[in-house]
């Protein structure tokens, strides 16, 4: 999964809770509070960290979404066609398979650090995400959680790739091809590209628990959810 496909995709069809942020107060006063959207916000929020969690963090919860699968790096997958007529297609493919069973095992683990980032938003971070358009939660999440997840998904990442030799020596021949220019910008480790789709895919499938409560915000159960979501 492309990162910028994820980055502007997240929350995509915000317009509603922009406009809330927008129309005269009089408008939605009587229906519910600043106070109310911010809890609202953070329940949808809450909501949405437990389902990517769970359906992330769980046995297949890459390989089986091909919206968050993870593919191998861009460089090595241009290169799978001419490895595999060299027999290199089952190292291929079983690094395909490490590279997401590492991310969900890492996954697993992002539960504390997204419901403390979702507990600690202010008020102003709330509005901040309502008036802040389409990829507002992601930034959201990625300025208050990327770099720790990061730090915590990477041991794990690790774990479950460098026992893999291919692992190693795609990293040396992408280090080698940086130098001499052949890769643009700074070298991307297998787990780094594993880390970063991770965390890419989490933000994304909270994303997209945010617009089914949207869509249908009865259906939560939850009356304040419904309160808010549904006079959008």
């Amino acid at each position: 999964m492309n990162r910028r496909t994820v980055l502007s995709s997240a929350w995509t069809g915000a317009a509603s809770l922009i406009a809330l942020s927008t129309l005269p107060r009089a408008a939605w006063a009587v229906s519910f509070t600043p106070a109310d959207a911010s809890a609202a916000l953070r329940a949808a929020l809450d909501r949405g960290a437990e389902v990517a969690v769970r359906q992330l963090g769980t046995p297949d919860g890459f390989l089986a979404n091909d919206k968050v699968r993870i593919a191998l790096p861009e460089v090595l997958e241009k290169a799978a066609p001419i490895l595999r007529t060299v027999g290199r297609g089952r190292q291929l493919d079983e690094l395909v398979t490490a590279m997401n069973h590492a991310a969900e095992n890492a996954v697993a683990l992002a539960k504390p650090l997204l419901l403390k980032a979702i507990k600690n938003m202010s008020l102003q971070d709330a509005q901040h995400i309502l008036q802040g358009g389409n990829n507002a939660v992601t930034d959201y999440f990625s300025a208050k959680t990327r770099t720790s997840l990061s730090q915590q998904f990477s041991p794990v990442v690790s774990k479950a790739l460098e026992q893999l030799s291919i692992t190693k020596q795609y990293n040396d021949i992408a280090q080698k091809a940086t130098k001499l220019g052949l890769i643009q910008g700074q070298a991307v480790t297998v787990q780094d590209h594993v880390t970063q789709h991770a965390l890419d895919a989490l933000y994304f499938v909270i994303g997209e628990e945010e617009r089914r409560i949207r869509r249908d915000p009865v259906g939560t159960g939850s009356a304040l959810l419904k309160k808010v979501f549904g006079a959008l």
